[in-house]
Formats: C-alpha cells, structure tokens, sequence
C-alpha cells in the first residue's frame, strides 16, 4: 500500500475564532499554523486565506503573502489555494489564486447546499472554465467532491477535455452527503481506474473518515476548515494536534506517512 498523504487544510473560510480562538486569520497566524501541520506530518497545505478581521478573501495578493511566509517555514510543502473561496463569490474572485501558479488548486465539481440558506454555486459552465484556466495554468485539480454526481460530472468533463488524468478526488462528506463507511466505499467504487482519493469527514466525522481512508489505502484531509476539535468537547490546540492524531492512527494501522515529495510522486505532480 503507497504511503498516507495527510491534507491540512488549515483555517477554511467559515470558522471563526469564537469557535476555536486557534484559527488562523493573519498571514503570521496562517503560516504558524501551517507550520504546525507541515512539523506533525502533511504533506499539502490546503489554503483559504483571511482578512485580519477574519474577513474570508481571494485577493491574489493576499495569497501571495500567506504563500511565500509558508514556504518560508516549510520549504518543501504542497500548497494547494482553495478556488472556492465563499459563498456569494464571483468565478473571477474566487481564481484568483490560480495566476500564482501553484502546484495544485480545488476544483468545486457541482452545487451544493451548504448550511441555512446558503447554497455554493457552481454551474457546469463555471466547472468547465475552471478545469479550462487550470489545465492553462499547468495547476492540478483536486476534484472536490460532497456527492456522487459530482463524480459523474468529474468524469464526464474529463472525457470532454476539461480536466486531465490521472485525477485525484477530495470526498467532503459530512455536509451534503452522510459520512458513514458504505457512502465512503461508494465513493471510492466510482472513481476511474488510477485516480487518487482523499476523505475529509466533517465536524465529529473527521478521524472515523480518516481511519477507514488509512486502512482503505486513500489519503486523508484534517484540519480547522472541517473541525476544531481534538476530542469530544475538547477544542484542538492547533492543525498540528489534528495531524498528529492522523499520524498515530497510520502508524497503529501499518501506514507510513508520505513527505511532500512522495505525496509529488504519487500525485503526478512537478515541483
């Protein structure tokens, strides 16, 4: 079985400080916390970035600074800038961060609802203009994927030339699909021969997810985006403390943790 990639994604775009005063806002807080992932075992840094107030933000600048103080303190990992950005965002704001040429970068693979009243457009126009800029961009995708269509919508633009092989999905079940491990299995079972698979679970799901992902031979995504807490009712110090459970889990279960370069190989990626 290849080696676990760990995904941090380490602060999200709707949690806020109330919910865990660990969340990450400042380029100097995003960069310590994903110093703190990086130390404990990930391999991708999966980044939204905030205004200081908390503001969620695509600005491109803004990424560009949060970008080079993580590179600082972790040379050698993944950074993966989120195209989702918020709710309400235009297709243009939320791309902003692909123009820096990152290595990878989300592909949303369908509309979702996402709470309340909030629904995450994403039309298959938007889709395919986005797998479009990022093939031009020489960015890989991660398909992000919260139910089954969006698989099927995966495959039916990568046949029509909008995403390109071998691809590699992100499951966020826990939000519009149930996170239990028939739905996870389902997922898996769906995907083309050769691609690549990460699990997020959402809130209380989130190390359920990332065991059966581990003994499954996917990869696995924790961090402040999708939970905030290291137990229950126990708010999490920091993105390393929820790596570091991952790592433990890996290593009770036979799994050895990939660097960033071995995430790059198993990935296809160029650094």
């Amino acid at each position: 079985m290849e080696k676990l990639i760990i995904t941090a994604a380490i602060c999200g775009a709707e949690v806020t400080k109330e919910n865990n005063p660990a969340i990450p806002y400042t380029v100097e807080e995003i960069a310590r916390e994903a110093e703190s992932a990086y130390k404990a075992g990930a391999s991708i840094i999966h980044l939204h970035v905030r205004e200081d107030d908390g503001t969620p933000t695509q600005d491109k600048e803004r990424f560009r600074k949060c970008m080079e103080a993580i590179r600082e303190k972790c040379p050698d990992v993944i950074i993966q800038p989120s195209t989702g950005g918020a709710v309400g965002m235009s297709d243009l704001e939320r791309l902003q961060p692909t123009e820096l040429h990152p290595e990878m970068a989300t592909l949303d693979c369908g509309t979702c609802n996402f709470g309340g009243d909030e629904v995450f457009v994403n039309t298959e126009n938007t889709i395919k203009n986005f797998g479009k800029i990022l093939i031009e961009r020489g960015v890989k995708p991660e398909i992000e994927v919260f139910d089954k269509g969006m698989v099927d919508y995966a495959i039916r633009f990568q046949k029509q030339g909008f995403i390109q092989k071998p691809m590699h999905f992100d499951f966020v079940l826990g939000v519009q699909m149930a996170a239990s491990a028939r739905d996870l299995v389902f997922m898996v079972e769906s995907i083309p021969e050769g691609s690549t698979w990460t699990v997020a679970g959402v809130g209380r799901h989130q190390f359920q997810m990332a065991a059966l992902a581990i003994v499954m031979g996917g990869h696995v995504r924790v961090g402040f985006e999708d939970n905030v807490y290291i137990d229950k009712g126990i708010l999490a110090k920091s993105n390393g403390e929820l790596v570091e459970r991952v790592v433990r889990l890996a290593k009770e279960l036979g799994r050895e943790i990939a660097t960033p370069d071995e995430a790059r190989q198993i990935l296809s990626l160029k650094k």
